[in-house]
């Protein structure tokens, strides 16, 4: 008997979001759209810019988000991460128990240093633009892993982004050897162009080669798939990422999702919406497409749920939904579900 849903292993990062314009993002000389690794001096250099500019404070990382999205949906997540002993680790952890997330953060005492933590640029097309400090998750390890709760999880999940780290790339790995193991499925994500541009030969780690090691689960937008794949042809990308996982889903914003399944190619519909901010989208699509396949709905289906999940984040400001969006998401989705056809 499985005591969670989704088993993840990722940065353990504070977002700080602000509302930017394009002329500051320029004179700042941050990468549009991308995430950018920063250092200390860079990061002061940054809030430099930004002072005087309000922002939003929520519990962050990929991975993070991805498992709080589980959970609100109403799975059973357990996270595997890495905070320091100081204001920002104690927000973390209690943002993770918050919204009933399981981790090793209960079972460890912090070390002394800085929280990780993501200044999250939003400019008026929606577009999010990161800059990311590590902190203490950069030497996020093996020692954070729990053995036996991977082996008793539906879905293990690697954040793509642990790529840029020695030793988080170590401990992810260590996770899927006891993952397959053990039978639990395998899922990651490409995170991000810049992790597959110079961290490619992690990402290829992590998401094993045919055809005896393939994921089970591989999410991506459409830019990430491009690159990955090295051509301009969407037709090429669905044939070469199918030999990579055995479901991939692939986003693309206003066109929906497309699901690749045992040669078969699903076009899943993308929920109107006005987009205001993209950040935590992705995310919130992998949490809530994990979510639907570990409760037994169809692939299609699954995405469908994910589709209006990422729809309402990017309709709002901030990475993750409340729980009366949440509710709100699930019920247009029960709709949805009673008459396909109308939806």
């Amino acid at each position: 008997m499985s005591h969670h849903d989704l088993y993840a292993i990722g940065n353990a990062l504070v977002d700080s979001e602000y509302e930017v314009s394009e002329a500051l993002l320029r004179h700042a000389q941050v990468e549009k759209s991308h995430m950018t690794l920063i250092d200390t001096e860079r990061r002061t250099e940054l809030l430099h810019h930004l002072q005087g500019i309000s922002h939003r404070r929520t519990g962050g990382g990929s991975a993070g988000n991805t498992v709080v999205a589980m959970a609100q949906f109403g799975g059973k997540s357990f996270y595997s991460c890495r905070v320091a002993h100081d204001e920002l680790g104690a927000f973390y952890a209690e943002d993770l128990r918050a919204h009933g997330v399981e981790t090793n953060l209960n079972h460890t005492r912090a070390p002394q240093g800085q929280t990780g933590c993501c200044l999250v640029l939003v400019t008026p097309d929606a577009e999010r633009s990161m800059s990311t400090f590590l902190g203490a998750t950069a030497d996020l390890d093996a020692a954070s892993l729990h053995p036996g709760d991977i082996a008793k999880s539906k879905v293990y999940y690697m954040e793509g982004y642990l790529a840029a780290s020695p030793t988080g790339l170590d401990a992810a790995l260590k996770g899927r050897a006891m993952a397959k193991e053990a039978g639990v499925a395998l899922a990651s994500t490409l995170s991000d162009v810049s992790m597959i541009r110079f961290c490619r030969d992690g990402l290829e780690a992590m998401v094993g080669q045919a055809p005896d090691d393939v994921l089970d689960y591989l999410f991506c937008n459409e830019e990430e798939a491009l690159v990955w794949c090295q051509t301009d042809k969407l037709d090429q990308v669905c044939h070469d990422l199918s030999q990579r996982a055995k479901t991939v889903c692939i986003t693309r914003s206003a066109k929906g999702c497309l699901v690749l399944h045992e040669g078969q190619v699903h076009e899943v519909p993308a929920t109107a919406t006005k987009a205001v901010d993209t950040n935590g989208a992705g995310d919130m699509f992998a949490g809530a497409f994990l979510y639907g396949v570990t409760h037994g709905y169809r692939l299609q289906d699954a995405a469908r749920l994910a589709n209006m999940a990422a729809a309402r984040v990017v309709s709002q400001h901030g990475n993750r939904l409340n729980q009366d969006a949440i509710a709100s998401v699930k019920q247009e989705f029960a709709a949805y579900l009673s008459n396909p056809a109308v939806v």
